[in-house]
């Protein structure tokens, strides 16, 4: 597959890009080497390639999913939370509605 200038005309307007004569003219050969690059890609055998997301192993560190007991630093102050609220209602903030 291969490019020619009025195609990379083409796809310089669909990204919006304004390119004069001389740059369409260096652009071709550009274009042409990295469709054939990835041609060349394709033909590699991956057959037996295991699909790979990182080349070492990664695994995530999650924490416990608890609540502290501490009344201070710990869960289940809704109440309190709420208490600084302007205006709550049935256990959240409310806010007034906006529609446009």
């Amino acid at each position: 597959m291969s490019v020619d200038k009025t195609q990379v005309a083409k796809i310089a307007s669909l990204a919006r890009i304004s390119m004069g004569e001389a740059e369409l003219d260096r652009m071709v050969p550009e274009l042409n080497n990295i469709l054939d690059w990835v041609e060349q890609l394709g033909e590699v055998d991956t057959a037996n390639v295991e699909p790979t997301t990182a080349v070492i192993a990664n695994a995530l560190r999650l924490r416990a999913d608890v609540v502290d007991a501490d009344p201070l630093t710990g869960g289940n102050l809704r109440e309190r939370v709420l208490a600084n609220a302007p205006d709550a209602e049935h256990g959240f903030f409310a806010v007034p509605k906006v529609i446009e």
